[in-house]
């Protein structure tokens, strides 16, 4: 169980019940470190259930997480990419705050309608005349009656 809670933003904090972390045996190299040691983190956290979440950042979390949640709606961040225990549990809840981040923020502005302006009306309609005037000089010469 992590103990403290994770800062996301002035609006977003995660309570520490919130996240499970369990201390795995992690791969590659690093001599009889790796062997010994469960420096590997997995960091779980429960995006449906979560009460921190409002329902939209809830919806980006989960479309962001892809392959990285589970069927029951718990993400898990693994991270195993220094040799200290400690390194690794404050890189998960970093990639972990960085997620929650991009899921909560604005919707882009919609799409405002423009009108295509005079001349690129009038430029459009003259190249469509002129490939016309191509097309129809591929047919056969002498009007395509045939004898």
């Amino acid at each position: 169980m992590a103990s403290d809670a994770l800062y996301i933003d002035d609006r977003i904090t995660i309570a520490g019940w919130e996240l499970t972390e369990q201390f795995v045996l992690a791969g590659g190299p690093g001599g009889q470190n790796v062997n010994k040691v469960s420096t590997a983190v997995q960091l779980f956290f429960n995006i449906p259930n979560s009460p921190s979440l409002n329902e939209r950042v809830k919806a980006n979390a989960v479309k962001l997480a892809g392959r990285r949640l589970s069927k029951d709606g718990v993400l898990m961040i693994e991270a195993s990419r220094f040799r200290s225990q400690d390194r690794n549990r404050e890189d998960a809840r970093d990639r972990l705050k960085e997620l929650i981040l991009e899921a909560a923020k604005p919707p882009p502005p919609p799409r405002k309608k423009t009108k295509p302006t005079k001349g690129s009306v009038e430029r459009r309609l003259k190249e469509k005349s002129g490939r016309s005037e191509v097309k129809k000089m591929r047919g056969r010469p002498g009007g395509g009656s045939s004898e």
